[in-house]
C-alpha cells in the first residue's frame, strides 16, 4: 500500500468514524462492539476496491451492517450450541411470575373444592383418568363398572369442572 493510498484511507477514517460508530451502535447496542465494528470495517476497507457507485461512506456503512448482522448470527448460534450442549438439569427452566403461581395455587384449590363434593366414584375416575393417566378400559375394570358407564361420568364431571372453572365458583 502506498503512502497516498495510506492518506486516502486515513482521511476516510477520520471523516466517517463518528457516523459509523453511531450505526454501528444502533445495531450493535453498545460502545464496545461498536467501535470493533468500525475499526473490522476499516481494516476491510479497501478504497480501490470499493464499488464505484456508492461513496465511500455508503461502503462502510454496508461492510459495518454485514458485520454487525454476521456477529449477531454467530452469537446467536453459539448461544443455542451451548443450551444445547447442556444436560437438562443445567438447561435454564422456565419460570412463572408470581402471580402465574398464586393463580395456579387458586385453580388447584378450586379444582379440590370441585372433586370435594363430587360423589366418591366419579371423583375416583375423575382421579384416576386426569392425574394417574389410567384409561377407560383400566378404570371400568377396577370400579367393575362398564365402558359407557365411565365415560358419561367423566365427561359429566369433565363438563362441571370447566363450568365452575369459567364462572369462577368453588
Amino acid at each position: 500500500m502506498s503512502a497516498g493510498d495510506k492518506d486516502k484511507r486515513k482521511a476516510i477514517y477520520i471523516a466517517h468514524r463518528p457516523a459509523l460508530l453511531a450505526y454501528a451502535r444502533l445495531i450493535a447496542g453498545s460502545r464496545a462492539e461498536a467501535e470493533d465494528l468500525v475499526q473490522e470495517a476499516f481494516i476491510r476497507f479497501s478504497p480501490e476496491h470499493a464499488d464505484t457507485t456508492l461513496s465511500p461512506r455508503a461502503y462502510l456503512i454496508r461492510i459495518v451492517r454485514n458485520l454487525a448482522f454476521n456477529l449477531k448470527k454467530r452469537r446467536r448460534y453459539e448461544s443455542l450450541q451451548a443450551v444445547e450442549n447442556l444436560p437438562f438439569w443445567g438447561q435454564p427452566q422456565p419460570m412463572d411470575t408470581p402471580e402465574q403461581h398464586v393463580l395456579f395455587c387458586d385453580q388447584v384449590r378450586s379444582v379440590t373444592s370441585i372433586l370435594a363434593t363430587m360423589p366418591d366414584d366419579v371423583r375416583t375416575i375423575v382421579e384416576m383418568y386426569r392425574f394417574d393417566g389410567y384409561t377407560l378400559q383400566e378404570i371400568a375394570d377396577h370400579l367393575d363398572l362398564s365402558v359407557a358407564t365411565v365415560h358419561r361420568q367423566l365427561k359429566t364431571a369433565m363438563a362441571r369442572l370447566a363450568e365452575h372453572m369459567d364462572t369462577g365458583i368453588g
